[in-house]
């Protein structure tokens, strides 16, 4: 099932970047002269956000299935010196490090007056 969401999402990343394609072939927007109408602008980036959001479903659906592990190891090991230079804080360093807890006001007595 997974796969197929993989390749379906490969298929659906494609097809707009075919129709950027006929945007360009069909003239709508060009390199030289430099023209390009408003609804070949507007079609082609509202295109290339469609390829965008598939490509990147893609891209996730790969890394969950594990295709992308090249990717992960570099992260891995990058990392690994991070975690070792950095101490674990200790039961008394977070005990002196909380301030001080404040202690209740003593009571005023009350004062009688005996005669």
């Amino acid at each position: 099932m997974r796969l197929m969401m993989l390749a379906l999402s490969v298929t659906l990343a494609i097809l707009p970047l075919l129709g950027v394609g006929w945007i360009f072939a069909s003239g709508m927007i060009s390199f030289w002269p430099p023209s390009a109408t408003v609804d070949g602008l507007f079609m082609s980036l509202i295109l290339l956000t469609l390829a965008f959001c598939f490509l990147l479903n893609a891209y996730w659906e790969m890394r969950d299935q594990g295709i992308l592990k090249f990717l992960q190891k570099k992260q891995l090991a990058a990392a690994a010196p991070a975690k070792s230079v950095a101490a674990p804080a200790s039961a008394s360093a977070t005990a002196s490090a909380a301030p001080p807890a404040k202690t209740a006001a003593p009571a005023k007595e009350a004062v009688t007056k005996t005669s």
